[in-house]
């Protein structure tokens, strides 16, 4: 046997002959001689990997007295083996082995694994938690009847603090065994915890990597068992501060504390502040943040060479970096009310420093906290922050002002729509500074880059007025970047190219329509020229803007955009292999397959030597922009993409199993954006084959998306599939649910996420995570925005059975106990199923009403308004029954009208009156009610109901003219202030332009009296319309 490490030529003559020798049965017996007596080390360690690789796939083929004696030698051999390379070799042969036999037929392995643990000798104890330890990395749940026994000995081995390899091998073992604890064992971990701070102090004094690996059992522990944890977080809090503030330990392991910290937070946010642990956590973390580099050196993100710039991964790995993420955590799993109190003191004085790395730790601070309590400074403190902020931007000290930059992005990020109020100050401010930057100081204009990307991209109605002006000088900029060749200037063109890509989609048409044929082929060929993932996901981003202005004309580039699309979706870049300490390599790749002689009930094995698979974020990032672009263009490309499809189609579903959240989230986006876009085609080019195409792709897609929704586990593709869903109903209607079985299975889904019987809402979760509560409850959103969708596709009258299923669920929600987003949610979708539903909806007038009455006398606005919207409906589709009670729902609304002082449920009421006229006249006092109506209105905010009412004023007019011809005054008012703005469809002004001429027509002196009624700017908007007709 050669040893390796051997000359090459003597290696590879005898990894030649090894490759013929463990075909052989006897191999097995010779390499158990190997173990026995080879005296070099290397040999033995060797023959006990290539043992473990034959026997992994091969263990049921060996003679059952083979099998024995293989058995019997490990466990002799390892405890008297004196080299650990070659006990975690033997370990590992043990453990396959273990997997293979399970512990029923081979009970002296745990056996040996409690007597060991016991020995006097503490090597012995070594090498039974070793054994342990890697039979738990392989195969935890064959030990689960072994639970109680193994916590028991973990106690005693916790114990062993003179030992630290024992300590190392016990914090692994019950890291693997706590996943698959039951929970009525959860108990025994109790007492445990106090403990296993004990061993990683120990052992940070020996081996800070294996203390750092060690706390992994912390995250399993909070993962599954955070009710073990909560007890004594009065003990770790404070372990990992400790840790944290430490400089004299590895920069690995204070993150490692940080993250820790940062999940329980995370985690038990109230028991924190319920224990008093918010201002010692704050404490620790303000220093961390602060320090200061060695002289001579910078932090990695304030250094102006890229090429020394740290990937974003690396970055976090830092204490500093990684104190600000625990105060993002706080912000978002903590009520601001409390956190502010403790926080200020301590960032106020930061901010006010005369220290760039104080400053640039309270500026950081500051835009860490614009996600979480993004309500409470918009609308307390808003414009003192930004003023710090703007202010810092003009600092002497780069390191300042990059943290600045961060900090607005941040800002204009998650500050909308309040910060735009801003925007005619701060945007200047912002391209001025980028105008003032040397261009070769790259890295710093990335940040810029950035901030007025996410300024841009967030702005609200007004952007393009704001942008043009500096539109030349911006693209100038962009472009001396954009159109470099170096290496050096990655990471500034990447910036460039996704601000570009924001800047379009802001812009639109009039900016860029006559660029959009550059900007294509600047992407294309930046694509070409340069392999990088980031670079491909801001070109696709670009691409899939550019589709927005230009449509059909972007065919042109379509072959070559979706290649390359396609060929990052299919690529396996980025994927990292990660393989065991005793890592075979070569030797058995090409081994000659003998699974034909193996049961075919056996399942192949893992390559025990490969520990697991991670992909690179850019990589993952760049098949989610993939995606999203590829659905964008199919949209916006219409029919020029339809060559495409199909192929596009079939890739992408292949995505909606991927491991990653954001990758299946995005696939799902994208199929339906697919086929919506064949129902685009179908529309512009209606033929037997394209329908067929259309009903081929809802098959495919919708089958997947009903079981996505109940079986995937992320609530954000959840979300997604629901949205793909509706959008598919609202657009391609009953073509969605062409046979009674989709129908039936999509109620199913739909009736699950109202009942949260899907796996992604757990019902056990912890009720403390206020982000979690929040997507629970846009995912419910998403789910009843679905009823009404539905209603309209299949017709009232069919879907009347399911809404009856629906309903108790709905009427559920608007209880007094229910929070006012549920009823708002609850009595929205019921008068927009009811619209929906239409006449069918008779049948459950009874049911329905009392929960808009008890809604309209609500303390939210938001419920009343729905609930006053609902009225309205209920009355238009009501039938009989309703009409019995418009004394009682005019009532109702009059004692609104007296009191309401909110615009939006003031405009309700006027469109519900507008619907009780036009259902049912005669059981409306018009000579009381219609007055009352116009003096309401014009309407403030719901300009959707302007519509409706004046349609009514319409009808009135054509049924009951006196009544409109003595209110012609305030109707010549109402009609000076809408016409030629957005409040009003051009259908409704054409509609009331005509009505104006006909009264004009043919009651001249009552419609002269009001035009002299009215404001002059309104009178002479009125004459304006009187041309000809």
């Amino acid at each position: 046997m050669c040893i390796p490490g051997q000359a090459e030529g003597g290696a590879l003559q005898a990894t030649a002959q090894l490759k013929e020798a463990v075909k052989d049965p006897l191999i097995i017996p010779a390499l158990c001689d190997v173990l026995r007596g080879a005296q070099d080390m290397q040999i033995r360690q060797f023959a006990a990997v290539l043992l473990r690789r034959r026997l992994t796939k091969h263990w049921k083929l060996i003679p059952k007295e083979q099998q024995e004696n293989l058995k019997s030698l490990l466990l002799e051999a390892i405890q008297r083996e004196p080299e650990h390379k070659v006990r975690y070799a033997l370990a590992q042969l043990t453990a396959v082995i273990l997997r293979n036999e399970k512990l029923e037929h081979w009970p002296q392995f745990i056996q040996f694994v409690l007597q060991t643990s016991r020995s006097a000798v503490p090597e012995h104890r070594q090498v039974g938690l070793l054994v342990l330890k890697c039979a738990l990395d392989l195969s935890a749940e064959l030990f689960k009847t072994h639970f109680p026994d193994l916590i028991k000995m973990f106690h005693h081995t916790l114990n062993d603090l003179q030992n630290p390899p024992v300590l190392f091998y016990t914090l692994q073992s019950l890291t693997s065994v706590v996943p698959e604890m039951a929970s009525n064992e959860i108990n025994l971990l109790r007492s445990l915890i106090a403990k296993i701070l004990t061993a990683i102090r120990h052992l940070i004094q020996s081996n800070e990597v294996q203390a750092c690996e060690a706390m992994e059992v912390f995250d399993e522990l909070m993962e599954g068992e955070v009710s073990v944890v909560v007890h004594h977080l009065a003990e770790i809090i404070p372990f990992c501060l400790e840790l944290a503030v430490n400089t004299s330990l590895s920069d690995n392991l204070r993150v490692k504390a940080l993250s820790c910290l940062s999940f329980l937070i995370k985690l038990k946010s109230k028991s924190i502040l319920k224990q008093k642990l918010l201002t010692p956590i704050l404490s620790a973390l303000f220093p961390i943040m602060c320090v200061e580099p060695p002289p001579g050196q910078m932090d990695p993100e304030d250094q102006e060479d890229e090429s020394e710039i740290l990937e974003e991964e690396t970055e976090v790995q830092t204490p500093k970096h990684f104190a600000v993420q625990v105060i993002d955590m706080l912000a978002l799993h903590l009520p601001p009310e409390k956190l502010f109190p403790q926080l200020t003191p301590l960032m106020e004085p930061c901010l006010l420093s005369s220290n760039p790395y104080q400053r640039k730790a309270g500026l950081m601070c500051l835009g860490v906290l614009s996600e979480g309590c993004a309500e409470h400074i918009r609308s307390k403190h808003l414009k003192s922050m930004l003023k710090v902020v703007c202010e810092a931007l003009s600092n002497e000290s780069q390191v300042v002002r990059n943290a600045a930059l961060f900090a607005l992005g941040q800002f204009s990020q998650n500050l909308q729509p309040d910060i735009s109020e801003y925007s005619d100050s701060v945007l200047p401010l912002l391209l001025g500074y980028i105008s003032q930057v040397d261009p070769s100081h790259t890295a710093h204009l990335t940040k810029a880059y950035y901030a007025l990307e996410n300024f841009v991209e967030n702005l609200a109605n007004g952007a393009e007025k704001l942008l043009l002006p500096y539109f030349s000088s911006v693209m100038e900029s962009l472009k001396v970047h954009l159109v470099q060749t170096g290496e050096e200037g990655k990471h500034i063109q990447i910036q460039c190219l996704e601000t570009l890509g924001v800047l379009v989609r802001n812009l639109g048409k009039d900016a860029f329509l006559p660029l959009a044929e550059d900007c294509c082929l600047l992407g294309l060929g930046l694509c070409d020229r340069m392999d990088d993932p980031d670079m491909r996901r801001c070109a696709y981003s670009l691409f899939a803007a550019l589709s927005g202005i230009m449509e059909d004309s972007i065919s042109v580039h379509l072959e070559k955009m979706t290649t390359l699309m396609l060929l990052s979706l299919k690529s396996k870049e980025g994927i990292v292999v990660h393989y065991s300490e005793n890592r075979t390599f070569m030797l058995f790749e090409d081994e000659a397959d003998e699974d034909d002689v193996i049961q075919d009930a056996e399942e192949e094995e893992e390559d025990p030597d490969i520990e697991g698979f991670s992909v690179e974020n850019s990589y993952i990032e760049e098949k989610e922009d993939a995606c999203l672009a590829l659905g964008e263009i199919a949209y916006n490309a219409s029919s020029s993409f339809f060559p495409y499809l199909d192929s596009c189609f079939k890739e992408m579903s292949k995505h909606i199993e991927s491991p990653y959240t954001g990758v299946r989230k995005a696939a799902y986006d994208a199929l339906g954006q697919l086929v919506r876009s064949m129902n685009n085609v179908c529309k512009k080019n209606p033929s037997e084959a394209n329908t067929a195409a259309l009903l081929c792709l809802l098959s495919l897609l919708i089958p997947p998306c009903l079981h996505g929704a109940l079986h995937d586990k992320e609530r954000a593709v959840v979300m997604s599939i629901l949205d793909t869903l509706n959008h598919l109903l609202k657009e391609v209607k009953e073509l969605c649910i062409r046979e009674p079985s989709q129908l039936e299975n999509l109620c199913t889904v739909i009736q699950a996420v109202l009942q949260c019987k899907t796996l992604c809402q757990d019902p056990d979760a912890d009720d403390e995570d206020e982000q979690q509560a929040e997507m629970d409850s846009m995912l419910i959103e998403y789910a009843g925005e679905g009823i009404p969708l539905i209603a309209a596709a299949v017709g009232g009258a069919t879907f009347a059975p399911y809404f009856a299923g629906f309903l108790p669920l709905l009427l559920n929600k608007v209880k007094p106990i229910c929070s006012p987003a549920e009823k708002s949610f609850a009595v929205g979708t019921l008068a927009e199923s009811v619209v929906a539903i239409g006449p069918a909806t008779v049948q459950f007038v009874q049911q329905i009403l009392p929960a808009f009455i008890t809604g309209v006398r609500d303390e939210d606005n938001e419920v009343r308004s729905n609930s006053v919207f609902g009225l309205g409906v209920l009355a238009e589709h009501g039938g009989d029954i309703i009409q019995q009670q418009y004394p009682k729902l005019l009532s109702i609304l009059s004692s609104i009208i007296s009191c309401e002082k909110n615009a939006r449920v003031m405009d309700n009421v006027c469109g519900a009156v507008s619907r009780m006229v036009l259902s049912h006249p005669n059981g409306v006092p018009l000579e009381q009610v219609f007055p009352v109506m116009l003096r309401s209105m014009p309407l403030k905010e719901d300009f959707e109901e302007n519509t409706t009412v004046f349609k009514c004023i319409a009808f009135l007019y054509e049924n009951f003219t006196s009544q409109v011809i003595t209110q012609l005054a305030e109707i010549a008012r109402i009609f000076g202030h809408c016409l030629g703005t957005k409040e009003i469809q051009p259908d409704t002004e054409n509609c009331l332009i005509l009505l104006l001429r006909d009264i004009a027509q043919k009651f001249p002196q009552d419609f002269h009296n009001a035009l002299k009624s009215v404001p002059a700017e309104a009178a002479s908007k009125l004459s304006a319309v009187l041309g000809p007709a």
